[in-house]
């Protein structure tokens, strides 16, 4: 279910970006592009929406296999993701851990629980209200990407995914 809601949630964003392109009146008066790569959403309905979170902060950060901790790419999207937050405050998060395939089931729960703790923390240290971030830890049960052995697959596992609620 949570896949098919994240498929909901990236198609909306994907929309919501392509139509920022379009010339279609309608869709220009909503959005509005930025030099900088970010949409400006106008339209007070959208303006906190999980897909405005996703365009203009980022949901996802990624880790080193074996590691909880944040990476300066992470760092920057976390940034991001406490500016949306303070500038969207009726909004609350939740941090979801994944790990890779390798290991085991308990310490890939331990593992991710730690990486989604230290999204969280972030956060809470640039001024998000502990009462807005909850987390939880998928370790290795629900994976992002496709099932497989690649380093590729492995990296995309290996991730903390803010979740707008």
């Amino acid at each position: 279910m949570e896949k098919i809601v994240r498929g909901v949630v990236s198609l909306a964003c994907l929309v919501l970006l392509i139509g920022c392109e379009s010339s279609n009146e309608t869709s220009r008066d909503a959005c509005a592009g930025k030099s900088d790569g970010a949409v400006v959403i106008n339209d007070e309905n959208l303006r906190d929406s999980a897909a405005n979170f996703i365009a203009n902060a980022g949901d996802r950060v990624f880790f080193a296999y074996d590691k909880s901790n944040i990476s300066p790419e992470a760092e920057a999207t976390l940034a991001r993701q406490a500016e949306w937050l303070q500038n969207n405050p009726s909004r609350r998060v939740l941090i979801e851990g994944h790990c890779d395939a390798r290991g085991t089931r308990e310490y890939n729960l331990g593992l991710a629980e730690r990486r989604a703790d230290a999204a969280a923390h972030y956060l809470i240290n640039r001024g998000i209200s502990g009462d807005r971030v909850r987390t939880i830890s998928y370790g290795k049960d629900r994976p992002i990407a496709a099932q497989g052995t690649t380093e590729e697959v492995y990296r995309m596992n290996r991730v903390a995914i803010s979740v707008i609620e």
